[in-house]
């Protein structure tokens, strides 16, 4: 029996588009040729709709229980070494429970497997990276999903955060203290795809570099990546001490590594911010109760996770144009950076 799967991988476009264009969704911006492509390769595969539970409605009223599947990218133990992903779960969860008519369950990427099925949610939330076509492995009906901290390929609602925005705002807090000497510790960034984890550009070391070069100061040398960790922040800024050229500041791309990293500085007797200033990223609680206290972007992600769960209840009483939220960012300037 064909999907809209099998219409999509044969005309070539996403899902999300098949579904809209057979529902007759005028806000999508498509050719002509490629809704009469979409209608031809229905008819050809024979294709009927056949109602899936709750997905059969096309509009939530306001007496109508909405169940939401929560899909987290990150295992639990990634979660808890990096806090920025606990508080947007934490975040969708205090917002479903203020709504008596949303019944939740989360869901771990890496426990999905492909017997499963997500259809019978009437929406869903993806934490992290993973693209459509991965999601397509366990719904062919996926209209109402909400992307957070991940804007993927295909038009569907996202929840960001500006990484270029805060890692200038940053870098320019240094260049402006006077600092010219300025390396990058971080961690690499993946999404999960069909075939497995695949690598992306980390926005935070891409505009790193672009800065870096605009303003004369970039050396090759001058970066270091491991995992998103706190050892893998120590044994990276140990290995900067070691080569022997150990800049005057470093932009840190999580508080998590810059805490690891701190740690190692302070093992060697380079005094922070006096020899080394830091600037990190997301501050989290801990990061005013470091040694010293921690300067670092602050990402509102608790704030991310809510305005998650508010797309999608927009989404489910019948919006159909996607939507994208920038969730702005702002410094938190303390000790480890030599104060204002």
């Amino acid at each position: 029996m064909a999907t809209l799967k099998d219409i999509a991988k044969k005309a070539n476009v996403s899902i999300s588009t098949v579904s809209r264009i057979l529902n007759n969704d005028q806000s999508l911006s498509v050719k002509d040729e490629t809704r009469e492509r979409v209608y031809q390769i229905k008819k050809e595969l024979n294709y009927q709709f056949i109602k899936r539970g709750r997905y059969e409605k096309k509009q939530v009223k306001d007496n109508d229980v909405c169940h939401i599947g929560i899909i987290l990218c990150q295992t639990l133990e990634e979660e808890m070494a990096d806090t920025y992903f606990l508080s947007i779960r934490q975040g969708i969860e205090k917002e479903c429970k203020e709504h008596d008519f949303i019944k939740s369950r989360i869901h771990r990427w890496k426990d999905i497997r492909l017997e499963n099925t997500l259809n019978n949610y009437d929406g869903l939330i993806i934490v992290g990276g993973l693209t459509a076509k991965a999601l397509g492995l366990m719904s062919d009906h996926q209209d109402n999903v909400v992307f957070i901290n991940h804007q993927p390929e295909d038009e569907y609602d996202s929840v960001v955060v500006d990484f270029s925005k805060a890692t200038e705002t940053a870098l320019y807090h240094l260049i402006n203290k006077g600092k010219k000497q300025i390396g990058y510790i971080g961690g690499t960034e993946k999404k999960h795809h069909k075939e497995g984890l695949i690598e992306i550009v980390d926005q935070r070391l891409a505009t790193y570099k672009k800065v870096m070069k605009q303003e004369g100061l970039y050396y090759k040398d001058s970066y270091y990546v491991g995992e998103y960790t706190l050892s893998d922040g120590y044994e990276l800024m140990k290995k900067a001490i070691l080569s022997g050229n150990l800049p005057e500041a470093f932009f840190i791309a999580s508080d998590p590594m810059a805490i690891g990293a701190m740690h190692a500085l302070n093992e060697y007797g380079i005094r922070i911010p006096h020899d080394v200033a830091i600037v990190s990223f997301n501050d989290v609680d801990l990061a005013k109760f470091s040694s010293p206290p921690l300067t670092s972007v602050k990402v509102h992600t608790n704030e991310m996770g809510r305005t998650g769960v508010k797309l999608l209840i927009d989404r489910l009483k019948g919006r159909t144009m996607p939507l994208k939220v920038v969730v702005p960012t702002e410094l938190s300037i303390r000790k480890s950076c030599g104060g204002k």
